[in-house]
């Protein structure tokens, strides 16, 4: 039988988080990352050396590492960080590696072959862009905002909140990102930063169109918690909503994956400490956006609220697998 085409939508650690369960799944997985991130070691390299900026690349090459010795090795390489050492300190080794390789091979499409070769991942990683862009953001306000690091941690008006994100200048899409989207069985949208994980690749020129137009299942992966600024308030109806506005379209998403496993008292005391609560399911008004809601439980152990990723992995395989899908 044929294997099935899963293609995930996103950035950062919710990308990482899919990808890292899926990659021991029986499919053919290809990532698709936002390419707008601004912030720490890819902000400085993107600024210093006019590069796209590597680490949302790196999170996803490392999550789909082969589990071998070098493979392992090459992991722990690339997510290794300098903290001492003048113009070293904070940079990490993978962006580097990333913006070394771009230099050598003239191409950063080139450079993510080389390194997805260094590191024997399951899959093929794909920038949705290859435009250099800057993430907007418009508040409630009328303010606005420039650069995706400076959304994602902006500390002051959090109870205002975002009206609408565009790109500046527009963003023409890596044109095999549109085939993968046309193959697609399954298109995973989520987990992660709706503002600024998510939604930035929907901005691409299109790639909301393309997967509109996709006979793929789309799923979203309910995020956990809230974000002060970005989601404050939101249920889970409410990031489906979004995606659909982004997506340009009427139509319900087929799938919503939501967490059921009960979060420890304890750390939602200090998570709201911080002003991020749980995400609610709102059942009845997630009826009119989503055709189907499958819950289970998905919550990783440690001191943090994650997703597991193998319980997530062997969820979104279950819905890929089905016979007939809904609708």
């Amino acid at each position: 039988m044929r294997k099935k085409e899963v293609l995930v939508v996103g950035g950062g650690t919710g990308n990482h988080t899919t990808l890292t369960g899926l990659r021991n799944e029986d499919c053919n997985l290809s990532a698709v990352v936002a390419m707008t991130d601004s912030g720490g070691s890819s902000g400085r390299l993107r600024d210093e050396m006019g590069h796209l900026p590597p680490g949302d690349i790196r999170r996803c090459l490392m999550a789909l590492a082969a589990e071998t010795p070098q493979g392992n090795l090459m992991r722990r390489l690339f997510d290794y960080r300098f903290n001492s050492g003048n113009g070293l300190s904070g940079h990490n080794f993978g962006n580097l590696l990333l913006t070394v390789l771009t230099e050598v091979t003239g191409n950063t499409i080139s450079a993510i072959e080389e390194a997805s070769q260094l590191l024997g991942i399951k899959g093929r990683v794909l920038p949705v862009t290859l435009t250099h862009s800057t993430l907007m953001a418009r508040l409630d306000n009328g303010e606005e905002l420039s650069g995706e690091s400076v959304i994602d941690l902006r500390r002051d008006n959090l109870d205002v909140g975002i009206d609408y994100i565009w790109l500046d200048p527009k963003a023409y899409v890596y044109p095999p990102v549109l085939d993968a989207i046309e193959r697609a069985d399954a298109i995973i949208l989520g987990p992660g930063d709706i503002y600024t994980s998510v939604l930035p690749n929907l901005l691409v020129e299109d790639v909301a169109e393309a997967i509109n137009a996709s006979s793929a299942v789309k799923v979203h992966i309910c995020n956990l918690m809230t974000k002060p600024g970005e989601s404050d308030g939101f249920r889970a109806s409410s990031f489906v909503k979004l995606l659909m506005d982004y997506l340009g379209t009427g139509a319900p998403l087929d799938y919503l994956i939501y967490n059921d496993s009960p979060f420890p008292a304890r750390m939602v005391a200090r998570y709201a400490a911080d002003r991020q609560f749980p995400v609610e399911l709102d059942r009845k008004e997630c009826a009119s956006v989503v055709k189907e809601i499958v819950t289970a439980p998905l919550l990783a152990s440690g001191v943090y609220l994650r997703h597991d990723p193998v319980a997530l992995a062997q969820t979104i395989m279950e819905i890929v697998n089905r016979p007939v899908h809904a609708g």
